[in-house]
């Protein structure tokens, strides 16, 4: 078996110090671009890795990010991952990528091992229940942004959309092509997103002098699977045929609603318009186009890792106060073309 390289034996073959090999390697310390370039060189002739949790015990700098969030598979948060990746190797850190799929014991067990693995910074989709372990987390020092929601009562960075506002264009979009009946789909989850986006919902209908129907909301349990969504989806259109268009508060929701429209045989527009927050490929892709909501990924991630390497590289203990909401994009599709006037 071929012994690991250590930074002993890099600093034999490059005719450096210990300490100048170990500088050179972490990026810190006054050395020549020369002498660091010869050290590198070597390192990575002798397939030198360093041992992350080591260099973090010696330094308290591991040179990873802990990120927590819903669901690392959809859409939105790949993209966000992604995004946070790139972001992050510019400064020679790493992710460590976690999903809680809404569980609040699976938030807790990924922030306890996040901490075990000495992270140095943390990314978090709030759930309601983690208030006390990022809460903990501030106390130790860590630094920490939230994304996608926030808690009000705790003084920690968020990076977010302006969910009430877009859904709140999202109903006047409808009604300016002349729906009048307007339902919405949502998940029963105490998240302060969705929270937001239905009171966009509710206050959006009242601006357009609608009148509000607890008949037309449907709260979906999380607990629900795909199957028992789209029947449940089905019977609420089915019950409330004087429906004439759909608001559903999340993609993953408006993907089910497509099936659930398809399979009551229901035509997007003529029988029912629809608006999905967040947008999807498949909302371009599907006859005649989904009116959705973009969310701008790319400035959430931006703007989350800028905040958290303020605190993390130049210890800004004000970004702490800081709360961003990115304002989104209606982007109008077939699904909200205006009624055809009967005569």
């Amino acid at each position: 078996m071929k012994k690991s390289v250590s930074i002993k034996d890099i600093a034999k073959l490059s005719h450096a110090s210990i300490t100048t090999v170990s500088f050179a390697l972490n990026g810190k310390g006054r050395i020549s671009e020369a002498t660091k370039k010869r050290i590198l060189e070597v390192a990575e002739q002798q397939g030198y890795h360093a041992n992350r949790m080591a260099v973090g015990l010696r330094t308290g700098v591991s040179k990873i990010i802990g990120l927590v969030v819903d669901n690392m598979g959809g859409q939105f948060f790949g993209v966000i991952a992604k995004i946070l990746e790139e972001e992050a190797e510019k400064f020679g850190y790493r992710i460590l990528y976690c999903s809680t799929n809404n569980n609040l014991q699976k938030g807790r067990d990924a922030i306890k091992m996040l901490s075990q693995q000495l992270v140095d910074g943390y990314i978090i989709t709030p759930l309601k229940g983690l208030e006390e372990d990022i809460l903990q987390l501030t106390s130790d020092n860590k630094p920490v942004v939230l994304i996608d929601g926030y808690f009000p009562e705790l003084p920690v960075p968020y990076v977010l959309v302006d969910n009430f506002n877009a859904v709140k264009d999202g109903i006047e979009c409808f009604v300016h092509s002349g729906y009048q009946q307007i339902g919405f789909v949502t998940k029963d989850l105490d998240l302060i997103q969705l929270n937001e986006r239905f009171r966009g919902y509710s206050e959006g209908i009242t601006a357009q002098n609608l009148k509000f129907k607890k008949k037309n909301i449907l709260n979906l349990s999380p607990k629900l699977s795909d199957e028992e969504a789209v029947l449940a989806i089905k019977e609420f259109i089915v019950n409330n045929k004087k429906l004439d268009a759909i608001f559903f508060s999340t993609n993953y929701l408006g993907a089910l609603g497509l099936q659930s429209l398809k399979d009551l045989g229901l035509h997007i527009p003529e029988d029912i318009g629809v608006i999905s927050f967040d947008d999807n490929e498949l909302f371009n892709l599907y006859p005649p186009g989904i009116t959705s909501i973009k969310q701008p990924t790319y400035e959430i991630a931006k703007t989350a890792i800028d905040l958290l390497f303020s605190q993390i590289r130049h210890n800004e203990t004000a970004v702490a106060t800081i709360g961003v909401q990115l304002p989104a994009t209606l982007i109008e599709r077939g699904s909200t073309r205006p009624k055809s006037v009967v005569i």
